[in-house]
């Protein structure tokens, strides 16, 4: 008999499948309901693609598999063999699905309709794969290899192939619809930043007051969070603070700053986006 642990682990991984599977099977419909009917692109891998598509003839699915197999092996001692895998398993369910839907014809022809939900079910898509810890394009992990010893970061490196792309299909599918693919990226890219980090958005407090006691105290009842409390010092005052740490919700940032400020008007407040929260008391939706 198996146990527990195993019998655990085998449900998360049937879990990751399953998440994994139906973030390629909407990133498929986006692409084949919405993008290729109305001459729209998506950034990276999948924007080149889908020109590749219109130029060649040769489908969506061959060429988004075939161009980001090199990547992936590239990129596999850096990103590893789970990731790999994950994303290979993801890419091939997005290839099959996407041939399959070719039976189907699209039922939205506004374009600016189009854009945008389109965007949305895209980043929709590949929000879950990344989520679940696979991605459906290689540019990212070509981004990370090749920007450790130049003056570039990874967004600005996918930022520069992707003005290239838009520029590309400019030229093949005309500047309207070059156009409309740029909001298309950036709504997708959106969509894919709230499915990531998931609608408890979480973000990371630090408090600078030297009325801490009553702080922590306050926080602790009436927000119902604990948090962590540091030593610090002024660099002009050269006096002794107290700095609070707390992470909270997106929604409870308000009445965080409405109870500092009621016992210490003086106090200063940084609010910073937590990518993600794992551990102590702290529960989110997060896996």
């Amino acid at each position: 008999m198996f146990s527990t642990k195993r019998k655990e682990g085998i449900a998360r991984f049937t879990y990751r499948c399953f998440m994994v599977t139906c973030g390629a099977i909407l990133t498929a419909i986006a692409i084949q309901l919405f993008l290729i009917p109305n001459a729209v692109i998506d950034g990276g891998v999948i924007g080149v693609s889908l020109i590749l598509n219109e130029l060649t003839g040769l489908g969506f699915g061959v060429l988004v598999l075939v161009i980001n197999i090199p990547f992936l092996l590239f990129g596999l001692k850096q990103v590893g063999v789970t990731f790999f895998l994950t994303s290979l398993y993801g890419i091939v369910i997005l290839a099959i699905t996407e041939q399959q839907l070719h039976q189907f014809t699209t039922f939205i022809q506004e374009p600016m309709i189009t854009t945008l939900f389109g965007g949305f079910i895209l980043g929709a898509g590949i929000g879950i794969v990344i989520r679940y810890g696979g991605a459906l394009d290689g540019t990212e992990i070509l981004g990370i290899l090749l920007t450790k010893n130049v003056p570039f970061s990874v967004g600005e490196f996918i930022m520069f192939i992707n003005i290239f792309i838009f520029t590309w299909a400019g030229f093949v599918f005309g500047w309207e619809q070059a156009m409309l693919s740029v909001i298309t990226y950036f709504v997708a890219s959106k969509t894919i930043d709230a499915v990531i980090q998931g609608i408890d958005e979480t973000k990371a407090v630090v408090i600078v007051s030297n009325k801490y006691t009553q702080l922590s105290s306050a926080i602790v009842h009436r927000l119902g969070r604990s948090l962590t409390v540091m030593d610090g010092q002024g660099a002009f005052t050269h006096s002794d603070k107290e700095v609070l740490y707390i992470v909270v919700t997106r929604l409870e940032v308000m009445k965080l700053k409405s109870i500092v400020f009621e016992i210490d008007k003086e106090a200063f407040i940084t609010v910073m986006n937590a990518q993600e929260v794992h551990g102590g008391k702290f529960k989110n939706n997060l896996h």
